[in-house]
């Protein structure tokens, strides 16, 4: 029988990361942090998360980059902001959290077959061919790519969506997406992110 590891070793430390993430736009104070764990508290899916908010902001800026950049904490993070709006030392913890998604998908590290990375990955690339998603295709494409069952299991809640026009299936689009296009472009250029 083996014990997981839960020690961490001085060696396991990136330094640059550690460099980097307090570098990163809204990430400023994070050395500020006195680990009181009010972000945690507030947190309306911490009890999901594989690091709450405390610890994670806490390894991020001891440099425990793999452990933090493969995490499904940052996918998890809703984005409510009930972690910035209560933090007394003023850290955007929901910038951060941003901030390590775009790493992670930089880096690629990103928890492989993880539901939330897929589905914002999928949304992003319709939206920048048409302008607009369509709801059906969509949820097709997340289902073929992270669960086949569940098209079976989902398949007449699906039905009954559309039948009731609350779920469109067929494609829209915008006019001017080449505006579109260059815009959604420029951001990624601007944040470094790769829109493949």
């Amino acid at each position: 029988m083996t014990t997981p590891k839960s020690m961490k070793y001085e060696s396991e430390r990136d330094h640059d990361f550690s460099e980097w993430i307090t570098g990163v736009v809204g990430s400023e104070r994070i050395r500020n942090c006195i680990q009181c764990g009010i972000c945690s508290s507030t947190c309306p899916v911490s009890h999901y998360m594989d690091y709450t908010p405390r610890r994670l902001i806490n390894m991020a800026r001891q440099g425990f980059k793999d452990e933090v950049l493969r995490s499904k904490t940052i996918w998890l993070c809703t984005s409510c902001y009930s972690c910035t709006t209560e933090c007394p030392k003023l850290i955007k913890v929901t910038d951060v959290m941003y901030a390590l998604k775009r790493k992670a998908i930089q880096e690629r590290v990103y928890p492989r077959r993880f539901a939330i990375p897929i589905l914002g990955k999928e949304f992003y690339k319709m939206v920048r061919a048409k302008g607009r998603i369509t709801e059906s295709r969509l949820m097709m494409i997340f289902m073929l790519k992270t669960n086949l069952l569940r098209i079976f299991t989902m398949s007449k809640m699906g039905l009954r969506l559309i039948r009731t026009g609350r779920m469109d299936y067929k494609p829209e689009s915008v006019k001017r997406i080449k505006e579109l296009q260059a815009v959604m472009d420029a951001s990624s250029d601007r944040k470094g992110v790769s829109t493949s």
